[in-house]
C-alpha cells in the first residue's frame, strides 16, 4: 500500500538517485509518487508489483462480469443455450435456402 508520508518524492530526486529508488521499490514492493513543482505527476513501481496489480484488476473485472451474469440469471434475462443455438440454426438454414 502507498504510504503518503514516505512514498512521495520529487522527480528530480528520483533522477538523481534512480538506483536507490529502484532498490527500494523492489525491496518494499510499494509504489512511489513523483512530483513536479510540488504536484503529483507520476507513480512508479517495480515490475513484479505492477504485474500483481494487473492480475488483481483482471480478477476483479471477471468477478464483476460473473456477478452481472448471475443477476441476469436471477432476473430471468437469459435464455437457455439450447434455445439460442436452435435460433442460430434457423437463421443459418434460412440463409442457406436463399
Amino acid at each position: 500500500m502507498l504510504d503518503l508520508t514516505n512514498d512521495i518524492d520529487s522527480l528530480s530526486e528520483f533522477k538523481r538517485r534512480t538506483p536507490e529508488f529502484i532498490k527500494r521499490l523492489k525491496a518494499e514492493g510499494r509504489p512511489v509518487v513523483l512530483t513536479v513543482n510540488g504536484k503529483a505527476e507520476v507513480v512508479v513501481q517495480d515490475a513484479a508489483s505492477y504485474q500483481r496489480l494487473v492480475e488483481i484488476a483482471e480478477r476483479v473485472e471477471r468477478m464483476d462480469a460473473l456477478r452481472a451474469s448471475l443477476e441476469d440469471m436471477k432476473a430471468g434475462r437469459v435464455s437457455p443455450a439450447e434455445d439460442m443455438l436452435a435460433e442460430m440454426r434457423k437463421i443459418l438454414d434460412a440463409k442457406k435456402a436463399r
